[in-house]
This record gives structure tokens, C-alpha cells and sequence, in this order.
């Protein structure tokens, strides 16, 4: 068996540059950073898997956005529209249930294989086979381990053709095939790395798919390939000369994990890093004032919310998570730990999407959170946990809870953890509330509520893990209006769905929304073309140079 891509391609590294990137993972050197090299500090410890199948993380989606390709991607110039990457052209048949794509000639991956349709059929059949937590995202046309054969194939070296379950809006199912699940790997290299397995409740099949291969490897066509992971360390990134599509202006991009605000404001400022990525407040107004350095910053769709998990018995009665969200300061929130880097936001729906409310019904109210525990038989309060990613602002904002939630009797016991620790205990809902972000994985309102107001197996086995499923809640008849609006071909009249939907969950959801993000990095000028984009997986690098 062949060396893994990423293993082989650390070898071959020269020495000195070897040590150079080995250097960044330890204390800090504060040596300027090479003119051919970006490094980033960023909390890179929600890395779990590599794996475009498998990876539902915000920083793998960073990552997998920067080294591999799809059929088609966001405009990011304008994302309400859809531009082909490795599809040269596409038609919708008539009847709305047949996509056929034609492929770029010539279009080559990293490992120097040609891109054709096998490869983009064969990434489809590892989604579903593999059927991991974003296999929802292509199994929701209807398509199975069964039939993926038949609705995913390549017609010829260079046509794929897609096949669906019902008349979708034909921008609703382009908008799903630009989320990262929908990655093309390279599948002559990824089948020299296939693990045989006895089928079990993870594996349904006799393979893995490259799975346990792809964790921690690379597979794709994008303008970085990865050099190595080492887990809360360091993700090392270099230009891939055989780009399908963008070609890289740097040589190489290091992301240094790095927590800290302050640590990260001080390796930027003395040279350490070329970019700070999660800045608080403070800090990123340092940063402003300090010559050769700036601030830039973008919206995101992501928010940031607390999951309240049904199987709690104090958590399950409506009155309590109402009183929830009566026993959160908003407005401190805002104007201390999120100033500049959040904005209140309290429904599933985030600003900009079709259909989102700018509703905000809930203030720091406790006497009427009082109230509501009263209704529900709990005068004196009661005891619960909160897991909490270690990193700032949630920290901040938990311990705000902390003192708030006390106000009214609730006794609220934080457990921190890295992002790995966290998100898998909530994965798994074996947490009472848990303080998590969620992120749209294609620009339509289906995407949220889909996870939000959706689960139609309540099981500890269901394979579909919305989120919904992940804090243990039958929305009811939720479910069927979320599909009803799917369907929906009037605009006007999708967006009045939606809204309804988010009434509902305001009024009856085990969700406490806080707030939506706003981006901000800090960087040393000499860094030229960085743009942060609309969402986690459209901060592109390739862009970027230096001065």
C-alpha cells in the first residue's frame, strides 16, 4: 500500500522549511513569518475529521472549501447565484428530477489523476454509503445505498448525472451540492486506501471507503493540499500546482492553533502571525489603533444558541425554557462580550435568508422567568449543566448565564471542554443544555430548518442527527410544514412559512438563540487580498498574498 498523500508530502519538505513549520507549533518565536508563507491563529480544536463525507466542523469546512472542489459553487461575488467550478455546464430536465453536468476537460487532482464523472459518482456513493452526520444532505433527494447506483452516475467520462425524488426547486438542489459534503475526491487514489470491515451499525457495508484513511489525508483537486494535521497544534497547508480550478498565490498557509485573544493580538503584533482570527473586543480595537495592522470584518450566518435537551426532566416542561430566555442580558451581552463580533439574534433563520425574523420578544426578565418556573412546579429553581467550548466569548457568555440564571433559582454548573470534547457529547445528547453554533450548509432557509425543525426518528439509533434530534424534540407536525415549505415554488408564500416556523419554535423550541456573528480579523497590512466571506466555508486563502 501506498504512503498516505499528506504523510509523503511532509517527507519530501526540505529540511529547513520542515523545521520552520514544526517551529510554529511550540511557544512563541515571534520571528517574522516567511514572505512565502500565511499563518493564521485560529481555534482549530473542532477539527475532528478531514474526511469531506464525514466532517461537519466549521474549521474542516474551512479547510475542505480551500483543497477540494465541487460541481458547482457559490458566486462569491453575489450568493444568490450559482457558478459552475468543475462543472462546465448543466441542464435541468423538464420534469424537475434530472440534473446532468458536464464536466471541464483536462481538469487534473493533486495527485496528478484526470477528474471525470467516476470520481464525482464515486464521491456521492461514499457520502451515502458512509452515511455519516452531513449524509443528510444528499439523502434527502431520496437517494440511498441501494439505489445511488442508479441516481448518481457517470454517462460518460466527462457527463454525471443526478437524479432526485421530487420536483425540487432546481436552485434548491444546486445550493445543496455547494455544501461541502458534495466535494469531489480523487477515486483511484482513495480506493488504494480502502479498509476492509465486518458490517456493523457504522459501517453498513464490507468497506470503509477510505474513511479511516481520509481522517487525517487528502484526496482532492483544490489549490491547497494538506501537509500534515496535529490535532490542537497546527493544520499545514501547501499550494497544489495541479489546481482544477483557483490557483494559490502563496506557497504554503499554516493555521497555528491558538485560543487565546490576547495571545493571538500579541503574535500578530510582534510578527508571529500574519492573521489573529478570533479577536475579542478589546483586542481587535488594539489592533486598529497599532500602525501596519488592521481590522477586517463580515456577517455570518452562524448563531450561536443554547440546546436544551428534552431528556432532562426540568428541561422538557415548555414553562422552563421559556423562562430560559427571559434569563438571558441581551443587551450586556452585547455591548461587552460580543461588541463587534455578534449581533442579537433570536430565531433559527439568520438575518439575510429568505424568510428570517427580526423579531427579538425576549429581554432579562427575571420576575417573569420566576414566574414561568412557578407554572411549572419549580418555585425554588432547580440544578442543571452547561458544556461550554473553552474558548471566548461563550466562555464569557456562560458565566453571564451563570449569574443570571442563579437570579431565579437555577443553579448552572459549567463544564468546559475543547471543541472536539464539547461537540461530541452533544453529538451523542448526553448533555443537559449545551452552548453550541450552527452555520448554514447551503444558502436557502431549508438548511436550518431542516435541523431546527426536524426529526422524524426520536431513537438514540435515528441515522438523521438534526439538531432537533440532537436535544431529544418531536417537533410534531413541524416536521411536515418544513417539507411542505421545501416544496413551495411562490416566494412570498415560502418566506410566510418560514416565519410561521420560526413562531412556533420561539414559542415551544428547546432552543435559546443569543446571537448571530459577525467576523473579524486582525492582520498585518503587508497581507494583501483577504476577505472574509458570508459563511464558515467561504473564507477563501488561495486570494491572498504578501507584500
Amino acid at each position: 500500500m501506498k504512503a498516505p498523500f499528506g504523510a509523503k508530502a511532509f517527507r519530501e519538505f526540505s529540511a529547513g522549511v520542515a523545521l520552520a513549520v514544526l517551529m510554529t507549533f511550540g511557544a512563541p518565536t515571534y520571528a517574522a513569518t516567511p514572505a512565502d508563507t500565511l499563518v493564521e491563529g485560529f481555534a482549530i480544536d473542532d477539527l475532528i475529521t478531514l474526511d469531506p463525507a464525514e466532517a461537519f466542523e466549521f474549521t474542516a469546512a474551512e479547510f475542505i472549501a480551500n483543497s477540494y472542489n465541487k460541481l458547482v459553487n457559490l458566486d462569491p461575488q453575489d450568493t444568490s447565484k450559482i457558478v459552475g467550478e468543475l462543472a462546465d455546464s448543466w441542464t435541468v430536465s423538464d420534469d424537475s428530477l434530472t440534473y446532468t453536468f458536464k464536466l471541464k476537460p483536462g481538469l487534473k487532482f493533486a495527485s496528478g489523476n484526470p477528474i471525470t464523472a467516476a470520481d464525482v459518482a464515486y464521491s456521492f456513493e461514499r457520502v451515502v454509503k458512509l452515511d455519516k452526520s452531513p449524509g443528510f444532505l444528499i439523502t434527502q433527494f431520496g437517494i440511498t445505498g441501494d439505489n445511488v447506483a442508479e441516481k448518481a452516475k457517470a454517462i460518460d467520462p466527462l457527463t454525471f448525472q443526478l437524479t432526485v425524488d421530487k420536483a425540487y426547486a432546481p436552485s434548491f438542489v444546486l445550493n445543496v451540492l455547494t455544501s461541502m459534503t458534495a466535494s469531489v475526491v480523487d477515486k483511484d487514489l482513495v480506493l488504494q486506501h480502502v479498509k476492509p470491515v465486518t458490517p456493523s451499525d457504522e459501517f453498513k457495508y464490507d468497506n470503509d471507503f477510505g474513511n479511516d484513511w481520509l481522517k487525517s489525508a487528502y484526496a482532492g483537486s483544490g489549490p491547497f493540499k494538506l501537509v500534515v494535521w496535529k490535532a490542537n497544534e497546527a493544520l499545514v497547508l501547501e499550494r497544489n500546482d495541479n489546481a482544477a480550478v483557483h490557483q494559490a498565490k502563496l506557497k504554503r498557509v499554516i493555521y497555528r492553533h491558538m485560543k487565546e485573544s490576547a495571545g493571538q493580538r500579541l503574535a500578530l503584533e510582534n510578527g508571529d502571525i500574519d492573521i489573529a482570527r478570533n479577536l475579542e473586543p478589546g483586542d481587535a480595537d488594539a489592533i486598529t489603533a497599532k500602525e501596519g495592522f488592521a481590522i477586517t470584518s463580515a456577517p455570518k450566518g452562524t448563531l450561536y444558541l443554547l440546546g436544551l435537551n428534552q431528556k432532562n426532566q426540568y428541561l422538557a416542561k415548555p414553562e422552563v425554557r421559556q423562562a430560559i430566555k427571559y434569563l438571558i442580558d441581551y443587551d450586556a451581552i452585547a455591548s461587552t462580550l460580543i461588541k463587534g463580533i455578534g449581533q442579537v439574534h433570536q430565531t433559527f433563520l439568520p438575518s439575510g435568508q429568505l424568510g428570517a425574523l427580526e423579531d427579538k420578544p425576549f429581554s432579562l426578565d427575571v420576575a417573569r422567568a420566576k414566574a414561568l418556573l412557578a407554572q411549572a412546579g419549580l418555585p425554588d429553581g432547580f440544578s442543571v449543566t452547561l458544556d461550554v467550548r473553552n474558548t471566548q466569548p461563550v466562555s464569557g457568555i456562560a458565566e453571564s448565564l451563570q449569574q443570571t440564571f442563579a437570579q431565579a433559582g437555577i443553579k448552572l454548573e459549567l463544564i468546559a471542554g475543547d471543541g472536539k470534547q464539547v461537540l461530541t457529547k452533544c453529538r451523542a445528547r448526553q448533555h443537559d443544555m449545551c452552548f453550541s453554533n450552527w452555520g448554514s450548509d447551503y444558502f436557502d432557509p431549508n438548511s436550518n430548518a431542516e435541523t431546527f425543525t426536524v426529526n422524524a426518528d426520536n431513537s438514540d439509533t435515528s441515522k438523521n442527527k438534526t439538531l432537533a434530534w440532537r436535544n431529544s424534540w418531536d417537533p410534531g407536525e413541524l416536521n411536515d410544514v418544513t417539507h411542505a415549505a421545501l416544496l413551495e415554488k411562490d416566494t412570498a408564500k415560502r418566506a410566510a412559512m418560514y416565519q410561521d416556523l420560526e413562531r412556533k419554535v420561539i414559542e415551544t423550541g428547546p432552543y435559546a438563540f443569543i446571537y448571530q456573528q459577525i467576523e473579524v480579523a486582525g492582520y498585518a497590512t503587508k497581507v494583501k487580498g483577504l476577505k472574509l466571506g458570508p459563511s464558515f466555508d467561504t473564507n477563501y486563502v488561495y486570494p491572498i498574498a504578501k507584500d
